[in-house]
């Protein structure tokens, strides 16, 4: 590289600073970006790289050869049987040795490296998909837990106002003190609620600036770009993570860097051949008076016959380390299946499961509703009001938690296959050839202790369900109703209006079933824009329905939807009704129900004001 590495990462976080002093909203990209380049722990994967490049050149040079020039100057003193003697000696030498042949060693020693050379590429791919997935991990609990704030706030201002309204009324006589007592201990602990929520902001927002190196900006981009990048099924992300994920590769190249350091060690067995050139001048040499010229070149062959069974023991040490690379790569390959398996299987069952904790907001926020009204009128206990103000809480906290948990499940998926540098659109940090290859014979080898399956992902047989259910009422005797009770699933006010003429009718009926038709094709066609705006503002008004329902199409990849015995039904002059049998398939999913849309004309516009289901498979979401 021509710029020093840390001159780049300090160049791109300059940028990055202005561009966030510039815009208000702080995107994953940016944030995951930033990570990578400066993250101390991918920074010492980077070295260890860049470490291996140098010791490859250093095991390259054995292949060229070696000259070195010497000089000396002394005085000799002999004293022997010829008598003595006593000179001063000088001499300059050069010489050169060439290896020929030295059992293959400096051969295997350059590939070894060259293997571990991408060992430690692949173990820089894989830490910075860790590096980038703990990332997504910050940034996603950051939004999480700013959402979890907000609804504390919210849940303590409402307690808070209850709170006023008790005491107002405890003063004035009207109220029991132990209204007053019970709505004081709710509210402390709405207040402890909310001192909770605002220290897992904290530990989070820490946790961001440690591994981004920044504290997280005020605004933060919607988690909404993993979605449409996820596999199709666990079969297909399990066979892009057995080729693509870095640790798999890099157990890969471990054995076969192991394999060549055993041959390594066996060229002890072979003799050496040395090709060696000399050359010296000087005077007084070897106690020989004046000038002398020595040149000598010679061809040297060395054998080592025995050492004490060194060597042997030495390849005996390299073959138990090649079986521990097996032994490792095995255990690499079980962990990423294990990985991929669960995080593809909590895509599906948070995807379903947010369907039901949207509903199930959506009906507790209507009951608080009611009861706040009956409590107004005396009809509710205080009791009754704090316990549906808790659930509701609760309920959306389960919703909000549930929405960030999807959204790493799929991060957590792209990581496991190799993808979420793909997926988040981040650039690779390598030396410019390396890539992520195919698996090679050693996956086969492989395959025995770690095939490509997983567990099957358990389907819920909600007939069964229903039916015992139903079985459990036989013996129950049916029950009475002693008061009229007004329905709560349709919370929609409903104005009387006056008799539609026949005229009315029929213009009514076209325009609501052409309507029923576009709203068909924009479910088919997952345009989630579309669809919304079939739904009038006060049944879309909540995000979180919008969410839940996004999220739906976005999973469903493809969809067949059939209306049958469509039926139209005019209530009055602003409201009617379509009910209709509903077959829908897509590659996750598929029922069959009984569906009713409630519609009013707002402006001249007819809109679904509500929508109900009936069937042993149906669910409202």
């Amino acid at each position: 590289m021509s710029l020093n590495l840390k001159q780049i990462s300090l160049a791109i976080s300059l940028a990055s600073t202005t561009v966030w002093a510039q815009a208000q909203t702080q995107t994953l990209k940016e944030a995951a970006q930033k990570a990578i380049l400066t993250n101390p722990e991918i920074q010492a994967k980077w070295h260890a790289f860049q470490s291996t490049s140098s010791s490859r050149d250093a095991a390259f040079g054995a292949y060229l050869p070696n000259v070195t020039v010497s000089a000396d100057a002394g005085r000799d003193n002999r004293d022997n049987r010829l008598g003595k003697s006593e000179m001063t000696r000088n001499s300059t030498a050069i010489s050169l040795n060439q290896m020929i042949y030295d059992g293959f060693l400096t051969s295997s020693q350059v590939k070894q490296m060259d293997h571990l050379k991408q060992v430690r590429f692949f173990e820089l791919q894989d830490t910075s998909e860790n590096i980038t997935l703990e990332v997504v991990r910050a940034y996603a609990d950051v939004v999480r837990f700013r959402k979890l704030v907000s609804l504390s706030e919210d849940n303590y201002v409402r307690h808070r106002a209850v709170f006023e309204q008790i005491q107002a009324k405890s003063k004035a006589g009207v109220s029991r003190r132990v209204d007053l007592e019970q709505i004081s201990g709710r509210l402390a602990l709405a207040e402890a609620n909310l001192v909770t929520e605002t220290s897992n902001l904290h530990d989070v927002s820490a946790r961001f600036q440690r591994l981004v190196g920044a504290m997280p900006a005020k605004d933060l981009e919607n988690l909404s770009t993993l979605i449409k990048a996820s596999p199709s099924s666990v079969k297909d992300a399990l066979n892009t993570a057995f080729t693509s994920n870095p640790a798999i590769m890099a157990s890969l190249e471990n054995i076969e860097s192991v394999n060549f350091g055993v041959n390594s060690r066996k060229s002890a067995y072979q003799p050496r051949l040395d090709f060696k050139a000399r050359a010296e001048r000087g005077n007084n040499i070897d106690y020989v008076s004046g000038r002398t010229n020595n040149n000598t070149a010679e061809v040297v062959m060395s054998w080592n016959i025995f050492n004490g069974g060194s060597d042997k023991a030495r390849v005996q040490e390299a073959a138990n380390q090649l079986n521990l690379a097996r032994d490792l790569r095995d255990k690499t390959c079980r962990d990423v299946r294990q990985t991929v398996a669960i995080a593809f299987n909590d895509t599906k069952k948070l995807s379903e499961q947010l369907n039901f904790l949207d509903q199930h907001q959506l009906s507790i926020e209507k009951a608080r509703d009611a009861y706040r009204q009956q409590f107004d009128i005396g009809q509710r206990s205080l009791l009754d009001l704090l316990d549906t103000e808790n659930e509701l809480f609760q309920a959306k906290r389960s919703f909000a938690n549930a929405e960030i948990d999807l959204f790493l499940a799929y991060a957590r998926t792209q990581a496991g296959m190799g993808k979420l540098y793909a997926a988040l659109g981040l650039e690779r940090r390598d030396d410019g050839a390396g890539s992520l290859k195919s698996l090679d014979s050693n996956a086969n080898a492989a395959a025995a202790n770690c095939p490509i399956e997983a567990p099957e992902i358990y389907t819920i047989n909600k007939a069964q369900l229903d039916q015992r259910a139903m079985e459990g009422l036989v013996n129950l005797e049916p029950i009475k109703p002693t008061t009229k009770v007004t329905p709560l699933e349709n919370n929609v006010p409903v104005a009387k209006a006056s008799e539609p003429t026949k005229d009315h009718v029929a213009v009514s009926r076209t325009a609501i079933l052409n309507s029923l038709k576009s709203w068909r094709d924009a479910w088919v066609n997952m345009n989630a824009d579309a669809y919304f705006n079939f739904y009038s503002q006060k049944y879309t008004s909540r995000e979180s329905w919008k969410t839940a329902r996004r999220a739906r199409l976005m999973n469903a990849q493809k969809i067949s939807l059939d209306l049958s015995d469509i039926k139209f039904t005019m209530q009055d002059s602003k409201h009617a009704t379509t009910s209709f049998q509903q077959d829908y398939r897509s590659a996750n999913y598929q029922d069959s129900l009984q569906k009713t849309l409630y519609w009013e004309e707002t402006n001249g516009k007819w809109q679904i004001v509500n929508e109900s289901v009936s069937g042993p498979k149906a669910k409202q979401w």
